[in-house]
């Protein structure tokens, strides 16, 4: 059925406390890091869904330490939503434990499993098909952040570590510049110029969270919209998912890739630069959904570093992305010749627009505080 077989998977799915008789399962969605399963349980004549994931240890080096996190939160959630009047099992994710009593399985191979409930009625859309989707992507980061405001993010384990820390791949960049295992630095010299020319601004939210001006959060690192479900009746949205990613980092770095991610007004890997640009619609209604989102619980230091955050985030992407490119196109998969740099100039192309927009970002940003 999948890589690691069927026989596993099944070893899997019993090996948790899921009452009744196992029926089916079969793969389920569209992600591409971990392997996911739905799977089938008869429960008293009735039957009920369940989501089985082997964690890419690949990926992820420390998956216990990953469960640690995502345990620490879901739980964390469920209090926050009971005290809100809301419903756990369905505006969070709930982890189902193993028969041993954690909330992870390791087979007999060294796999990583892991169970959640299935939220039924609610769907995750990949793409923003009109504005109201990304307002309520916006409403729902934002929420998260408001629930998880008092979560203590030192707690934490870093599941990759420095994946936002911007200067620490400014270095990388720069190494990979200086090597050129390629021989491509040469031909993308304005490419690489465009991140010399703003490399004071790379550093400039680690130093103010070491000067205590911009406090450690608990984010979720990969703030697109196919990783909200909405609800099927009502439209709103329900419940963030793919917490693999949950480490302690920025409010503003989680809003910034959301921005850089859908208010571009071209795909992430655009040939023609000229499509690219920021929609000013678009990042108002996101900041609309996600400042209300918050209900207040950001400082005002943070808010007024929000156009800063998709700016760096949009920077760091490209910086990523042009490094990979010099380094031979190891890390990202590419579909086409010059796809890194393709992707590298769209992102460099929306940084260029976003400095043009900046003074509307602000204002905009100073509109919903």
């Amino acid at each position: 059925m999948a890589e690691h077989g069927t026989e596993k998977m099944l070893e899997a799915a019993k090996a948790f406390q899921i009452e009744g008789t196992f029926k089916s399962s079969g793969l389920y969605g569209n992600g591409h890091i971990n392997s996911t399963y739905a799977m089938i349980w008869e429960q008293n004549g009735v039957e009920r869904r369940y989501i089985l994931q082997r964690v890419n240890t690949d990926i992820f080096k420390d998956p216990v330490s990953l469960m640690k996190n995502i345990e620490g939160v879901t739980e964390f959630l469920r209090e926050e939503i009971i005290k809100h009047d809301g419903d756990p099992d369905r505006e969070t994710l709930t982890l189902i434990p193993a028969k041993d009593g954690k909330k992870y399985y390791q087979d007999s191979l060294g796999n990583y499993w892991r169970v959640y409930k299935f939220i039924e009625n609610a769907t995750c859309y990949n793409l923003v098909e009109k504005p109201e989707d990304f307002y309520q992507s916006g409403k729902a980061f934002g929420h998260f952040q408001r629930l998880l405001a008092q979560y203590p993010a030192e707690e934490l384990s870093e599941t990759i570590p420095n994946f936002h820390n911007t200067p620490v791949r400014f270095e990388t960049f720069k190494k990979a510049v200086e090597e050129d295992v390629c021989g491509r630095a040469a031909s993308v010299k304005e490419e690489i110029q465009f991140v010399l020319d703003r490399e004071n601004e790379l550093g400039v939210a680690m130093e103010m969270q070491k000067e205590g001006r911009l406090p450690l959060r608990v984010t979720h690192n990969d703030t697109k919209l196919n990783n909200i479900m909405i609800d099927d009746a009502t439209g709103q949205a329900l419940c963030i998912i793919d917490l693999d990613t949950i480490m302690p980092g920025f409010s503003i770095f989680d809003y910034g890739d959301s921005i850089r991610f859908g208010a571009n007004t071209a795909e992430e890997d655009e040939p023609d630069v000229s499509k690219v640009s920021l929609s000013l619609p678009l990042f108002e209604i996101y900041t609309k959904g996600f400042l209300e989102g918050c209900g207040g619980r950001l400082t005002e230091e943070e808010i007024n570093m929000l156009p800063m955050g998709a700016k760096l985030m949009t920077m760091e992407c490209g910086i990523r992305f042009l490094t990979d490119y010099l380094q031979g196109d190891v890390y990202f998969r590419t579909l086409r010749e010059n796809h890194n740099l393709d992707r590298t100039r769209t992102q460099f192309g929306l940084v260029a627009d976003m400095e043009k927009k900046w003074q509307e970002m602000k204002a905009i940003v100073e509109k919903y505080k």
